[in-house]
């Protein structure tokens, strides 16, 4: 049987090795005329094949010399939301020197690794959607201009701990692994505004290993054990933001295009994103900024790891420079002034 990973993966890995008219041509290939291609704030959504060359890869390879594409997870599956659609999802890192600004972000002429998720939905053997958070607060970070205090440990997303993250070759536990985390989530979105639990998350018969590791977007950090997590993300998030809505029970609202677009698993991996994947209020101070009760709208990416039937490692992007602009601040231009 054919597997449809492959050939995104191939295009995706091959094009910073092409010449600017040999990508033209490859995304020509690989890429549906018609495709929209969204991406995180300030870049938005892009339209067809002159948009996606122009406005998403020339800049980066304008900013980033040498630019290599490196991921640490490729995985695909099929989602079942208004029909069956095969999806890719990716996490890795853009690989160059930052000679040459990027976004309005001034270089810093050193070695960058920039950190991006990315789905893609594939129909006969072209791309036809994409999804893209690119992380520019960790790219802030890495320049030494952190526009926000953060909370837990800011770092380089690790691969995997086993190592098998790119093309997984265990198609028997796809299924038990995607159910694991759609019961998660079912379960995590109501609270104890007290321990900041949800029922059925941790112990001995929750969802989570013990030793779970969160590795989250920059701006937020990562942490370790259940302890660190709720400590570093789910204590100061839930009170900043306690009357989340998520997933598929995202009401109707025009702001929120397609809301939750993806979830499947893959061997022992499974992901899952929304454009947006949460609706919130802004009602308690969060980052460094006050709270004035706004509605935000929130760009998520999921990426799980399970072993021996619970949740170990997740990595996490979120677009955060949307989330804060939403907030009422602009980290971009804030950081310029740093």
């Amino acid at each position: 049987m054919t597997d449809f990973r492959q050939r995104p993966y191939n295009f995706l890995n091959a094009l910073f090795c092409q010449s600017p008219e040999g990508q033209r041509a490859k995304i020509r290939e690989h890429v549906a005329s018609d495709v929209v291609w969204e991406v995180n704030y300030p870049i938005e959504s892009l339209h067809g094949h002159q948009e996606v060359h122009a406005q998403f890869y020339e800049p980066l390879q304008r900013a980033f010399t040498n630019i290599q594409r490196r991921d640490m997870i490729f995985i695909g599956g099929v989602t079942s939301n208004e029909g069956d659609s095969d999806w890719c999802a990716a996490l890795g890192h853009y690989v160059g020197v930052f000679d040459q600004p990027y976004l309005g972000i001034a270089p810093t002429n050193l070695l960058v690794f920039l950190r991006y998720g990315e789905f893609y939905r594939v129909e006969n053997d072209q791309i036809v959607e994409a999804k893209i958070i690119i992380d520019l607060v960790d790219l802030l970070r890495q320049c030494g201009r952190m526009p926000v205090p953060g909370m837990g440990a800011e770092m380089t997303f690790p691969v995997p701990a086993t190592m098998d993250g790119i093309l997984p070759q265990n198609p028997g536990a796809s299924e038990q692994s995607r159910l694991l985390v759609h019961n998660m989530l079912r379960d995590l979105m109501v609270f104890d505004p007290v321990t900041f639990h949800s029922v059925n998350q941790f112990g001995p018969d929750g969802y989570w290993s013990d030793s779970m590791l969160w590795y989250g977007p920059g701006g937020i950090g990562s942490n370790y054990t259940v302890p660190g997590f709720i400590k570093d993300h789910r204590k100061p998030f839930l009170t900043g933001f306690p009357d989340r809505i998520g997933g598929l029970k995202l009401p109707n609202n025009p702001l929120r295009k397609n809301g939750h677009y993806a979830l499947f698993g893959d061997s022992n991996y499974v992901a899952s994103g929304g454009w947006p994947s949460l609706i919130a209020h802004h009602r308690a101070p969060y980052n460094g900024i006050p709270a004035e009760d706004k509605e935000v709208l929130m760009r998520v990416m999921d990426f799980w790891r399970a072993e021996n039937g619970k949740l170990i490692e997740n990595w996490v992007l979120i677009d955060m420079v949307d989330l804060f602009r939403q907030m009422g601040v602009d980290v971009l231009a804030r950081a310029a002034e740093l």
